[in-house]
């Protein structure tokens, strides 16, 4: 479908002009399925599906966030994973929530509900549980000889859980299908009538190493549908705050990647780069993880010379160790032949589940929400976004190795030119009826939060982790490779189990 048929298709709908920055259109249960085949055609892309009263759908249309709506007639409304296989989670989970039916869904299975919350659809129309029914229903792989192999939900280590199953010929992996889910904390949930401050705070615990992201996110959509002006010194202090947390999460990847190939002192090396980068965020903000600092309105910690002077020590620290660090990898010839090559994403793939992050750009989908959709301060800073073609393991610690590098150059930036003033806004009354929506970049990729407000609370709030389009990719970047690669292919991956469970 052209783009031109699509914004056409987008003018039939009902506007809800309080739903900001664009407004939010309320369509037919047809003109829902005419946009579902633009999503399969490539028109645009599938971002976020969630529910309320209504069913709500974000999609990328040409650099911009646009949100569509349908009704849902009898608690049914028309598939999206019926023809974009991307979405089929994600109506599961609906289901699970809020009793709401897909119609044609291919996938009838739970998601989320494990059959352990005590009540069915908490969200929707909830009813008391009925006893634990058959066992969950993996999906059955055919050939001779192949044998399962179940792995988790308790794993080694400090780990969430998450079970992976395994089908294999020998060492070769066939299928590898994921049951998720074990670690939802009812964040949705929590969200209905919370003020906005503790929102917020729950929004940075969605998934606790991304909480700068997801407060950021959280904070750009309440302050877009407030239209709050928030002070230039909070949004470059917020900056500052993001490409720490991105280069934390970056090096410490790093060294797990490598750890997991049996090369243990990059770990521990990288460990020691990681525990520099949280202890000046520490001097920096208050907080390792920064987590709170990042409030409606503003930030809640100012950035005084003894901080700015730990943030440029920390550069220093980084320019010194981390290229040595890079040279061991490149030449580490065990290393090589672990990485290059394996766990390959195809570009297709990578583009038909809208893949972000260093996921998405290690296989040729040159997606960053600091650049494509531009919000602040970001247009303000001078980077580059890089990726690569390869789509394998190699490829993505390179794009980690890449993105430090494009980091550190921001944060110099940044505090090179950080303004003077005030660090956060009033928010006002907050009295309105309102909704807003926001996408920023967290080092996983494009988190995305939608909130509703009324009388001075939120009234409904949906968080989307990037994990949610990843980890159905990593099944299929596992086939083909064997069952002793696949710790190296999921630490490359590095998807969010707490983020995606919500």
């Amino acid at each position: 479908m052209p783009l031109s048929i699509l914004r056409d298709l987008l003018q039939t709908g009902l506007p809800v002009t309080t739903h900001q920055p664009r407004p939010r259109i309320v369509l037919s249960g047809d003109a829902w399925r005419d946009v579902v085949e633009a999503i399969v055609d490539g028109a645009a892309s599938l971002l976020a599906l969630w529910a309320d009263e209504l069913v709500h759908m974000a999609i990328l249309v040409e650099g911009a966030v646009e949100v569509v709506s349908v009704a849902p007639i009898e608690g049914r409304f028309p598939s999206v994973g019926k023809r974009h296989a991307p979405a089929l989670r994600l109506e599961r989970t609906l289901r699970d929530l809020h009793g709401l039916e897909p119609e044609n869904c291919p996938d009838p299975r739970p998601w989320l509900d494990h059959g352990r919350w005590g009540v069915r659809h908490p969200l929707g129309k909830a009813e008391a549980a009925e006893a634990a029914g058959a066992p969950y229903a993996f999906l059955a792989a055919e050939g001779a000889p192949l044998h399962e192999i179940p792995v988790g939900p308790v794993h080694a280590g400090i780990i969430e859980p998450g079970h992976f199953r395994f089908s294999a010929n020998g060492e070769l992996v066939v299928r590898l299908e994921e049951r998720l889910g074990y670690v939802h904390k009812g964040i949705e949930s929590l969200m209905i009538g919370a003020p906005f401050e503790r929102a917020a705070r729950l929004a940075g615990r969605t998934s606790g190493d991304s909480t700068v992201a997801y407060a950021f996110a959280f904070c750009r959509a309440l302050e877009a549908a407030l239209h709050v002006e928030v002070p230039r010194r909070a949004i470059w202090l917020r900056g500052l705050m993001a490409e720490l947390e991105r280069i934390a999460n970056h090096v410490g990847d790093f060294g797990a990647i490598c750890n997991d190939a049996s090369f243990s002192i990059m770990h521990a090396h990288c460990g020691v780069l990681r525990e520099r980068v949280l202890r000046a965020a520490k001097s920096a903000f208050g907080h390792r993880l920064m987590m709170d600092r990042i409030v409606p309105g503003g930030v809640a910690t100012d950035l005084t010379g003894p901080g700015i002077a730990a943030l440029r020590g920390l550069l220093v620290d980084l320019g010194r160790d981390f290229p040595s660090l890079v040279d061991l990898f490149e030449t580490t010839t065990s290393l090589q032949d672990r990485t290059v090559g394996a766990g390959i994403l195809k570009h297709a793939l990578a583009q038909a589940y809208a893949c972000g992050g260093t996921i998405g750009r290690a296989s040729g989908r040159s997606f960053d929400a600091r650049r494509d959709l531009a919000y602040a301060p970001y247009p303000d800073l001078r980077f580059d976004v890089p990726t690569r073609a390869e789509g394998d393991v190699d490829a993505r610690v390179w794009l980690r190795i890449e993105e430090v590098r494009q980091s550190m150059a921001m944060i110099g930036q940044l505090l090179d030119g950080l303004p003077a003033g005030e660090i956060a806004a009033d928010l006002g009354p907050g009295e309105v009826e309102a909704e807003g929506i926001a996408v920023v970049e967290g080092f996983r990729g494009d988190v995305l939060a939608s909130l509703r407000i009324a009388g001075g609370r939120v009234a409904h709030c949906h968080l989307r982790d990037p994990s949610w389009f990843q980890w159905p990719l990593l099944e299929a970047a596992i086939e083909g490779n064997i069952v002793a690669d696949f710790p190296l292919c999921n630490k490359s991956f590095n998807c969010s189990y707490s983020g995606h469970d919500g």
